[in-house]
């Protein structure tokens, strides 16, 4: 991948995207009806006391599987970027029309974003902790460099994520002087302004620089599927690739040099998080477009990620809990008898597959809303 990578107009769709994406929102939906909450207090099994951590965020320094939901979207949102625009040029699109509809649908990214923070207080909130916010910025940059050479997205990433590094160690705020500490450093000084209060949110705006690396990264894979390079070379890169990413964030941990912390997005953290966002992607890649498995149960999920944004919105203005007191009434009834934790996962369960049947009822109808 020393030069720029050629790329097959004629590319027939990638499954795969399709239900990578679909997947990481069918389990976004899961988190909305509360069910990993439910599974976490389940006694006496060990499996599901350890099912409920990995479904959970890290409290600081680690990585837990949830804590990869999040990169994951961001860089599939990447892949996507070069076929969209393929399409667009496809039916005719000029390059100042492309942009324009990048400019805009960033900007309207930015606005659901911050309406959501507005919901709940009832005030306006600017803040970028949210997918959607840091979406706005990481696809606009991505999609600004996307026809810049391989190494020039690959350098530009490196070296976000190493002034970012920079400016959290050395960056001269006063009292916020600890990087790796939570409340006392860069991010909760600039969610502190932000945000007008003393402690804001421990979950750090300035999360959308070092993050813009997984959407870029995203945007080069995305790119090197649509090439003419074998399946075999592919799927190579993506596993090489993919065990860099992991061998350097998880290192960086271990020598004490930059800890894996999600919530302000070190270095080790975007490094390992796109090494497992990247080895997802060749896994899904091999199985489905490759070895032609799963083809047909992949649907289930595609169906989700066709309308991945509505649906977002949807229960992020509590749309999941208004949909389970629709339930409750029933589940108490059927079943009572296994006492008030069997009626809340029953009542999540119902409700997670009700929140998927709108988005089949989408899908049938056609129905697709995009920004």
């Amino acid at each position: 991948m020393s030069k720029q990578i050629q790329l097959n107009q004629e590319q027939t769709r990638i499954l795969s995207i399709d239900f990578f994406r679909g997947l990481t929102m069918f389990l976004l939906i899961g988190e909305s009806t509360r069910l990993y909450e439910h599974i976490s207090t389940i006694k006496n099994s060990s499996f599901m006391q350890f099912l409920g951590t990995q479904l959970s965020h890290h409290e600081w320094n680690g990585l837990h599987f949830w804590d990869l939901i999040q990169p994951f979207f961001m860089f599939i949102v990447g892949v996507a970027i070069p076929f969209a625009v393929a399409n667009r040029i496809k039916k005719g699109d000029t390059d100042k029309m492309i942009l324009y509809h990048a400019i805009k649908r960033a900007l309207l990214l930015l606005f659901l974003g911050w309406a959501l923070y507005c919901v709940g207080p009832g005030k306006i909130v600017f803040r970028f902790q949210n997918v959607l916010a840091q979406l706005s910025v990481t696809y606009l940059i991505a999609f600004l460099i996307m026809k810049k050479s391989f190494s020039f997205q690959l350098i530009f990433t490196l070296i976000i994520l190493l002034l970012t590094d920079l400016a959290y160690r050395f960056f001269p705020v006063e009292n916020f002087n600890h990087p790796w500490e939570a409340y006392q450093n860069l991010g909760a000084w600039v969610n502190n302004k932000i945000e007008g209060v003393d402690k804001a949110s421990i979950w750090a705006s300035l999360n959308a620089i070092p993050t813009t690396a997984h959407t870029v990264w995203g945007v080069l894979f995305g790119q090197l599927l649509m090439s003419t390079r074998t399946v075999k070379q592919k799927i190579q890169i993506m596993v090489i690739a993919g065990i860099a990413g992991l061998i350097i964030g998880y290192s960086l941990d271990l020598l004490s040099i930059t800890p894996i912390i999600k919530k302000i997005a070190t270095a080790s953290f975007v490094f390992a998080s796109g090494g497992w966002a990247i080895l997802a992607l060749a896994f899904c890649y091999w199985i489905i477009d490759v070895k032609k498995l799963f083809t047909k149960g992949s649907v289930f999920f595609m169906i989700v990620g066709m309308n991945c944004i509505i649906i977002y919105l949807f229960f992020e203005v509590a749309g999941a809990d208004f949909v389970s007191r629709l339930f409750i009434p029933f589940t108490t009834a059927l079943f009572s008898c296994g006492g008030e934790l069997t009626i809340e996962i029953m009542t999540s369960l119902a409700t997670w597959a009700a929140l998927w049947y709108m988005c089949y009822w989408l899908y049938k109808n056609r129905i697709f809303i995009k920004i």
